[in-house]
């Protein structure tokens, strides 16, 4: 039987490309976007007949904290200590747009914070709501690795730390597995991370980083299996030029 991590693999990157857009403020505040999209031309190679047989329409944007109100039954069963993991997702916006006529399927995790280690792994968003709505154990949810980030001076790092060696070693295989259903497939399985700064990049510390023109930006694009299979290969550290002093 696979698990739950496995069936998330086929459904939402076989076919998609997910971005982490964050927008870092000169008073270490900001926002982050965490979002899947549909690529139609992947899918359609995956899907092939059932692609025209889709019959799906839904837009909706609500916020974590309504999710937990609106289940409130089954989240208070949960363990307290998943709980307390629930509720640092209180503020995190979620929009979800599926339309088979349309042929638009993206869903977004958006997270306004005050200071950037507030800043929530947004990937695990849809499978923590999964949790809260079934009454699932948070622990069987198939997570392996947890992403944070810290700003302090002039030093910006995003942080992969695996949780579950055990865990990434399955899905390693997992991944290899698809890898080889899919050979021959021109399939879309990005992860880009799209980060802005209040002042010019001095280094980073990964050089496939691209830099923008004014120094303030950097873009990076990963296969995103690659990505499952070596979490903290996403792991950056960015030095920005020291704050003028008046």
């Amino acid at each position: 039987m696979k698990s739950p991590l496995f069936l998330l693999l086929i459904l939402l990157t076989a076919s998609c490309q997910i971005t982490e857009t964050l927008h870092l403020d000169s008073d270490g505040s900001g926002d982050i976007e965490f979002m899947y999209v549909r690529d139609e031309n992947s899918y359609m190679q995956i899907a092939r007949e059932n692609y025209s047989k889709e019959d799906i329409f839904r837009d909706t944007t609500f916020v974590f904290s309504d999710y937990i109100k609106k289940y409130n039954e089954t989240f208070s069963r949960n363990l307290e200590a998943d709980q307390k993991v629930f509720l640092k997702y209180s503020d995190v916006k979620v929009h979800i747009k599926e339309s088979s006529y349309e042929k638009e399927f993206r869903t977004s995790y958006t997270q306004n914070f005050q200071k950037v280690s507030d800043i929530v792994d947004l990937s695990k968003t849809g499978r923590h709501l999964n949790v809260i709505k079934n009454n699932h154990a948070l622990s069987a949810e198939g997570h392996f690795y947890n992403v944070s980030y810290n700003y302090a001076g002039n030093h910006f790092n995003r942080i992969v730390t695996i949780t579950d060696s055990l865990k990434l070693k399955k899905v390693f295989d997992e991944v290899e597995e698809r890898k080889a259903r899919y050979k021959g497939y021109k399939l879309v399985q990005n992860f880009i991370l799209n980060y802005h700064f209040p002042r010019k990049i001095q280094s980073v510390s990964n050089p496939l980083a691209k830099i923008s023109e004014d120094h303030k930006s950097l873009s990076m694009q990963f296969h995103y299996y690659d990505c499952l299979q070596n979490p903290v290969s996403t792991n950056l550290e960015v030095l920005l030029e020291p704050e003028e002093v008046d």
